[in-house]
């Protein structure tokens, strides 16, 4: 099977805990790129905060080359940003979101198409966030009536122990039954509209690109990224997955994202396929 796209994930997976991509991955991804692969990053980032990457990649500003962002909430070609499908969370239910994030110990994250609007960051979540993303407190905010008219793409609730996040998303598993809920970088509790994640936003392009799913690979390392490791050809985690998901996926890299696993995995399915 040659695999003719790959949804990648960016944080914990292709790129280190320092922020840097290493070598391998670099590497293997031009290569790939060079046998006309498509490399998309499939990200819970906005689109425009990782313009660096895509520099890195020589992908920025490309046609016929793509980014899924915020989680699949947006689908858009590299050239001028253009998007070609957005779906976000409605700006009542944004309100209400907002409203009861504040009954618990976390920080409420905003994603507009531009900036992240925080609230209740910690000097450490928001030194987090600021290299990652274009951000704003908005602590001195009652309300989100100042982003009305602005399209959210999705909101977070942020909070470093994974087990108290359990329990907010149980607490209110009523008032989000409506929406995509998921968890990433071990410290956010995702909140997209119903039927928006990764997995949708590979099987979306790829239909629009006329590559079957089949033809698909997808790598990641939690749990916002199983359902484009379930919904691809071969879904694939990287050795620092999440230990519970693991099993989820055909195959585990030996290296973890500070030592290229995404390069593996590419060396492994596609380069080496390449020459046989």
């Amino acid at each position: 099977m040659m695999y003719k796209l790959i949804a990648c994930d960016l944080d914990e997976t292709l790129i280190s805990d320092d922020s840097t991509i290493c070598e391998r991955n670099r590497e293997a991804i031009k290569k790939a790129l060079s046998l006309g692969v498509k490399f998309v990053p499939a990200t819970g980032r906005g689109y425009v905060a990782i313009a660096n990457i895509l520099r890195e990649l020589n992908l920025y500003n490309k046609a016929d080359e793509y980014v899924i962002s915020f989680n699949g909430g947006c689908i858009s070609e590299n050239k001028d940003n253009q998007i070609l499908k957005f779906t976000g969370i409605p700006f009542k239910k944004a309100e209400e979101l907002f409203n009861i994030g504040k009954n618990f110990d976390v920080c409420i994250h905003v994603y507009t198409k531009e900036k992240v609007y925080l609230y209740h960051a910690s000097d450490d979540e928001f030194d987090y966030m600021k290299v990652r993303h274009p951000v704003e407190k908005i602590d001195d905010q009652t309300d989100l009536s100042f982003l009305k008219g602005e399209k959210i793409a999705k909101m977070i609730y942020g909070n470093q122990n994974m087990n108290y996040l359990h329990e907010v998303a149980d607490k209110i598993k009523n008032e989000t039954a409506d929406l995509d809920v998921s968890y990433s970088s071990n410290r956010f509790l995702e909140l997209n509209h119903a039927g928006i994640n990764k997995g949708t936003g590979l099987i979306w392009l790829a239909d629009k690109l006329g590559i079957k799913p089949e033809e698909t690979m997808a790598l990641g390392d939690n749990w916002n990224d199983l359902s484009m490791i379930q919904a691809a050809g071969l879904g694939i985690g990287m050795q620092n997955a999440v230990p519970d998901m693991k099993k989820d996926c055909d195959f585990i890299t030996a290296a973890n994202n500070n030592q290229g696993g995404v390069g593996e995995a590419i060396e492994r399915f596609i380069l080496k396929s390449a020459k046989d």
